[in-house]
């Protein structure tokens, strides 16, 4: 397969050969599955305090004519504890077990759960595979992010050097990606207790912008929606935001030579 490069004005400069790495079959089942072991290593585990909900003494005897017994008072046979007392007489409150005030919780989360998804190697790297491939299916694309008529393209390498925001962002209009910017600029309050806990918005994910190492443009982060990575460091979770493959990716021209020349992900 050969795709067009395009220098910083939206012109023609020539074609590039792509590497054998994007021709490979759309498996979003296998997609999914590196997805989820890629995003199962950010989760911190949790769980409740050992002992909570049992640091009471709930002990209740339950033989007749004993101190302290709750026999013949005419209440359940729950654990309790001491509320207050009058001589011989006890304000009882429930205690310890799961169906009373104050007690514990039946299955409560355990912090020594095992949270994170292997997957094999072969797996993980057939699966960026996939959603390489996919990055180049205009039909696909489609579906998620506003696509210029050129696309699939590649970029020439100039705009790793790129160093300002206006810079970047004029080049991406040049590439026909005024719709996909205005699309990612949109945000909406999230619903629910998220907006009480730091993240009240909720942003769209905009194209991605793959270089060959690290750079200038890699400096450059306030543009809405659009991410830069560098070509060694992208994952399944990155090409597929959600697990869903199909993200609008520009690749420069030396990232994708040195896909071919350092045969990645084979």
């Amino acid at each position: 397969m050969k795709l067009n490069i395009l220098n910083l004005k939206g012109e023609n400069k020539g074609t590039i050969d792509m590497p054998k790495q994007f021709n490979e079959e759309l498996r979003p089942n296998l997609i999914k599955r590196a997805f989820i072991a890629v995003n199962s290593k950010t989760i911190q585990p949790y769980g409740s305090k050992p002992g909570a909900g049992m640091r009471s003494s709930s002990k209740v005897s339950r033989r007749r004519h004993n101190y302290r017994g709750a026999y013949g008072i005419g209440i359940s046979r729950v654990p309790r504890k001491v509320l207050t007392s009058r001589g011989t007489r006890f304000n009882w409150v429930g205690a310890s077990a799961p169906g009373t005030v104050g007690g514990r919780k039946a299955h409560s989360p355990k912090a020594e759960k095992i949270i994170i998804k292997d997957i094999n190697k072969k797996e993980r790297r057939k699966a960026i595979r996939c959603a390489l491939s996919a990055t180049l299916m205009k039909e696909v694309v489609e579906t998620k992010h506003q696509v210029p008529e050129k696309y699939p393209f590649i970029i020439e390498s100039g705009i790793e050097n790129i160093k300002k925001t206006s810079e970047l962002i004029k080049a991406l209009k040049s590439f026909g990606l005024e719709k996909e910017l205005d699309r990612v600029k949109v945000k909406k309050i999230r619903a629910g207790k998220g907006t009480m806990r730091g993240r009240k918005y909720k942003t769209k994910t905009g194209p991605l912008i793959v270089v060959s190492k690290e750079c200038e443009v890699e400096r450059v982060k306030n543009v809405p929606g659009v991410e830069i990575a560098k070509v060694n460091e992208i994952n399944a979770k990155i090409l597929a935001p959600g697990a869903e493959a199909g993200r609008l990716v520009l690749f420069s021209e030396d990232s994708i030579k040195k896909i071919s020349e350092d045969k990645l992900f084979i």
